[in-house]
């Protein structure tokens, strides 16, 4: 009786090109490189143009599996990749569904999938049911334990200080790495010029920063007659009682309904029937005609037509995406709570946050970088020391076995229980004897340094590791638990792994350094101009600025006309990067793919805000001497 309802993905560009490549037999590294260029919701069909725009694929146009490449993905862009699982969408019928619909097993346990969207379940009136799953919840819920188990004493959020300046101070300076719903660069953008000061301010506040408020043009209204630059007026007169908590423009949901009803005499019926139109992928015909009905509804109730056709063309700007109110307002709420912990209880939270992974707009390794810039020290694994999980050490967060590559959680749980149960591990040799992990993922242990605490060097370590393997055929993963006496050629002392290398390591296994910050190794190599990243927000508007660093978030949104966002983070703090079109199209490849880059551009400054202006890219050298990989450096 109960089923989920189903998403068709279709294919995008980078879709399309890694599944084609790959099926062509052309080269990984060449094929990820080309899908790094396409924006990852962008048309298919746009491979060829995306391809004109690199050099070096240019020339490749034309040319054998490259032309079947384009050729192909032109032919299935927009076409269902798979069936997926709509995040929420929960169907619950009178009847078995197995009567009703095409059902089938879901990849998770216990879940029935049924092979029909929203849009077709909503056509034979089945009734679905939203249930959102939220991971910052779980991160709540855990960093509460934390603290109950660090401090003895159980938080109870619904009675904290919702009124605490110390928070609002933090959420005003857009301070809010690792919150629930304002943690976005478009949501760090605006904290700082709209200052929210209650729980009703975080309501609109979470709200207005969604595809529908945006291309309803719904933002900058609102900053601007908040911040008191421009009188806050209505269309119509009939407007004012609906619009008037949002000053004069639509942010929630349930005004799209009462502003056809206040405005064009709708019914509540008939306002309802045109705000669902409008969620629908499938409704140009069923909003042609209610166009026509709003406008002469909205006639008759005395408005001019220009005011009719403009506040109908408010209204779709509006059917991208929109909050109900009662959404906007829990999710306000826990905005609020999850700022409160991460003030007053940094560790916790970022150790539970860490946990939650993947979860929000932020990898691992930024949320590492703002928790060290908070003063909060964060441990390499130990395999003495780690859980399975992230843990807690005093005030410090040990990184947990399972963030090794290759070491996943249901690995690492025995690896901690036989510790428990038996006491420490006494040497690489003993955990050999009493584990059963794989050699390639012992070797991620050793390099990333959970072997430290034996006091041996990582490299004189794997060399040992060596030793107690012996290849059997084809089975490299045999041991010899026993060590025959040394030969000369084993008693070798390999150099010692330097900082960059264990930095680089740390990378490459854990997505994420608890020692350094990969521009610390090149700071030394660069200009002296190219500014570090905190010293931006002492330099006045306008003033010319190089700054270099990781990009660790690379944005398209579609609401935003062509401009490209970069986040570049570099041993110090965060810097915004905003790109012109014209200069995205010319640095395209540049801009996707280069993982450190030095911005050449201009400071600007506005209501509290600090951004780059882009005029100029150059590609930086990564640590080691080459380029890592996407999953090496964010």
């Amino acid at each position: 009786h109960v089923g989920l309802t189903a998403t068709f993905p279709t294919y995008r560009i980078r879709s399309a090109v890694r599944e084609v490549g790959k099926a062509l037999g052309l080269p990984p590294a060449e094929i990820d490189r080309l899908a790094k260029m396409g924006d990852g919701y962008g048309s298919a069909k746009d491979l060829r143009e995306v391809m004109g725009k690199s050099k070096h694929f240019r020339e490749k146009l034309g040319t054998g599996g490259w032309e079947h490449l384009a050729e192909l993905a032109e032919q299935i862009a927009g076409f269902p990749r798979n069936i997926s699982q709509h995040v929420g969408g929960m169907v619950i019928a009178s009847q078995p569904l197995i009567e009703l619909v095409p059902l089938e097993q879901s990849a998770t346990e216990g879940r029935i999938l049924m092979q029909w969207d929203k849009d077709s379940v909503d056509d034979a009136r089945m009734i679905k049911i939203d249930f959102l799953a939220l991971g910052m919840l779980s991160a709540v819920d855990e960093t509460l334990d934390l603290i109950e188990e660090r401090h003895g004493k159980r938080i109870d959020l619904s009675r904290i200080d919702f009124q605490n300046e110390k928070v609002f101070d933090a959420i005003c300076a857009a301070d809010t790495m690792g919150v629930f719903q304002i943690e976005s660069r478009a949501q760090m953008q605006s904290l700082p010029r709209v200052r929210p000061r209650k729980l009703d301010d975080l309501t609109v506040q979470v709200a207005i920063i969604r595809p529908g408020p945006i291309v309803g043009g719904a933002v900058n209204p609102y900053i601007n007659r908040r911040l008191r630059r421009e009188p806050v007026t209505y269309d119509h007169p009939s407007l004012e009682p609906v619009l008037g908590e949002t000053l004069g423009v639509i942010i929630f949901q349930e005004q799209v309904i009462q502003v056809a009803m206040a405005f064009a005499g709708f019914t509540a019926g008939q306002a309802e029937e045109l705000r669902r139109a409008m969620s629908r992928k499938r409704s140009h015909e069923a909003m042609a005609k209610l166009k026509q009905r709003f406008i002469q509804g909205a006639l008759a109730n005395g408005a001019p037509i220009e005011t009719a056709e403009a506040v109908f063309q408010k209204i779709i700007g509006f059917a991208g995406f929109g909050f109900p109110k009662s959404h906007a307002a829990a999710f306000g709420l826990l905005a609020y709570q999850t700022t409160w912990l991460r003030e007053y209880y940094r560790a916790e939270s970022l150790c539970a946050l860490f946990n939650a992974q993947p979860m929000g707009f932020y990898g691992p390794h930024v949320l590492l970088g703002d928790g060290k810039r908070h003063g909060v020290e964060v441990l390499p694994p130990d395999i003495n020391h780690s859980r399975a999980d992230c843990s807690l050490e005093g005030g410090a967060v040990r990184i947990g076995m399972r963030f090794v590559r290759g070491l996943s959680r249901e690995m690492a749980l025995p690896v901690e229980a036989e510790r428990k149960g038996n006491g420490d591990y006494r040497s690489l040799f003993n955990f050999l004897e009493r584990t059963h992990i794989k050699r390639e993922v012992i070797e991620h242990l050793i390099a990333c340094g959970a072997f430290d605490g034996f006091g041996l060097e990582r490299r004189e370590m794997l060399w040992q590791l060596g030793l107690l393997y012996r290849s059997k055929g084809r089975n490299t993963t045999q041991r010899q638990l026993a060590l025959a006496l040394p030969t000369e050629q084993d008693m070798i002392t390999p150099p010692p792994m330097t900082e960059l290398d264990r930095m680089v390591a740390d990378y490459t296994i854990l997505g994420m350094s608890a020692g350094h910050h990969p521009m610390s190794f090149l700071r030394p190599k660069l200009n002296e101009a190219i500014a570090p990243t905190h010293i931006l927000q002492h330099l006045p508007d306008g003033a010319p600025v190089q700054v270099a660093g990781m990009v660790v978030v690379r944005q398209q949104p579609g609401s935003a006309k062509g401009f490209v966002f970069l986040l570049l983070e570099d041993e110090f703090s965060l810097a915004n990067i905003i790109v012109r079109p014209a200069l995205y199209k010319e640095n395209r490849a540049l801009v996707r793919g280069e993982p450190f880059i030095i911005v050449h551009g201009t400071l600007e400054r506005r209501d509290g805000t600090t951004n780059v202006a882009a005029q100029r890219f150059t590609a930086i050298t990564a640590p080691g001497g080459v380029a890592p990989h996407a999953h090496n450096f964010g």
